[in-house]
């Protein structure tokens, strides 16, 4: 039982050890500032990262994320966070109707932080939101983030750019 123990607690150290030296790093302000994984979890307004594989595996489906490769901003990068909240509604209708409720919701948080309105914006928008299995487990976060239309990659912050 002894060597269970101690076995589970290396484990534990080992994907500990493994998640801190793969792991994007803030500096003191929350900034990132080296690229590295993230739990989307983790996600603040401001963060940026590339999209997460797991959208290109499931097209039919509403994919699990589990971890995203987050870099500083001034770094190329796919998309930047600039909302995040839960979800305040009692039940989960389905995948098409929690993707048009926070598509809905992170649009109308979108001209605050562009400076020009979701028709106008040569942005678009990621939604990440809760699955029915992530429900299930009090999962109501949604986090929206900014990326370019023309598939080109953003360098800097879009914050205030009224583009």
């Amino acid at each position: 039982m002894k060597g269970k123990i101690i076995l589970a607690l290396i484990l534990l150290a080992g994907a500990g050890v493994y998640a801190y030296l793969t792991g994007a790093k803030r500096d003191d302000t929350g900034t990132i500032v080296e690229a590295g994984q993230l739990d989307p979890f983790s996600l603040q307004v401001g963060d940026c990262f590339n999209d997460p594989s797991e959208l290109g595996d499931a097209p039919d489906a509403t994919p699990e994320v589990s971890s995203l490769a987050a870099m500083p901003c001034a770094e190329p990068h796919d998309n930047e966070v600039y909302a995040v909240f839960d979800m305040d509604i009692p039940t989960y209708d389905s995948d098409e109707g929690m993707f048009n409720q926070a598509f809905d919701a992170c649009q109308q948080r979108f001209d605050t932080f562009v400076g020009v309105s979701y028709e106008e914006s040569e942005f678009d928008i990621l939604a990440l939101y809760p699955t029915q299995q992530s429900w299930q487990q009090d999962d109501r976060e949604v986090v929206c983030a900014v990326f370019a239309m023309s598939g080109e990659q953003l360098v800097g912050s879009v914050a205030g750019t009224a583009r």
